[in-house]
């Protein structure tokens, strides 16, 4: 069983809606299938093709051996448990992942939305339905990290807190914090102002301001909302 292939790059081709690699692994050539998405990044010199990593499933059949190649594990595990599910094959498996990213299936399986999921070609009504269902059972840790995320994000109604807000994010970003560390640190600035309600008479952007900076020069394990 071959869990990942690190080697150089031969060659790249597209065949129909189909794209592989040859790689070169110690002398041997592997002819491996991979997303579109990386196949455009090699087109375009946006990887090295000196080195390539590709997490790989081998699927073996009777009259032949076939790699699937990605370059993230996670990528690899979501297609593993995509043509997991009965009547789901290896192509559609592909297909899938060349349209949609991770984040973008898991909000479709969440809200139930069958037009995305139907939108991949080869897959018709019963499918969809069938992989919303199969999939949220596997992934329910995932949508349950995406509702709670989804939780986080506050509704500013008062209008002057809220345009201290966007100035905050617009300070922050100039003082090089990172966009991840700006997102997690609003809503409990908000919260901890009770800005959701706009009833801080002290409220200013300078205390609004202090308080994030304290926060974001702690470790960030403190930032739990």
């Amino acid at each position: 069983m071959i869990s990942w292939i690190s080697g150089e790059l031969v060659e790249a081709w597209q065949t129909n809606q189909k794209f592989f690699v040859l790689i070169n692994c110690q002398g041997l050539g592997y002819e491996i299938q991979i997303l579109e998405s990386f196949f455009l990044k090699l087109k375009t010199n946006q990887i090295s093709n000196k080195n390539l990593t590709l997490w790989i499933k081998h699927i073996k059949k009777e009259d032949s051996d076939l790699l699937f190649g990605f370059s993230s594990k996670d990528q690899k595990n979501f297609f593993i448990e995509i043509i997991n599910i009965r009547g789901v094959g290896s192509q559609i498996g592909m297909g899938i992942l060349n349209k949609f990213s991770i984040s973008e299936l898991i909000s479709a399986i969440k809200t139930h939305n069958k037009k995305i999921i139907s939108s991949v070609p080869g897959i018709g009504q019963k499918m969809s339905d069938r992989l919303i269902l199969e999939l949220k059972s596997k992934f329910k840790n995932e949508i349950q990290l995406e509702r709670e995320k989804s939780n986080n994000e506050v509704e500013v109604k008062n209008p002057e807190i809220k345009k201290m807000i966007e100035d905050l994010q617009l300070t922050l970003k100039s003082l090089n914090y990172s966009k991840n560390d700006i997102k997690r640190i609003l809503p409990i600035i908000v919260k901890e102002t009770n800005g959701l309600n706009g009833d801080k008479k002290n409220t200013s952007f300078e205390n609004l301001l202090k308080l994030a900076m304290d926060y974001l020069e702690n470790d960030s394990s403190n930032l739990v909302i």
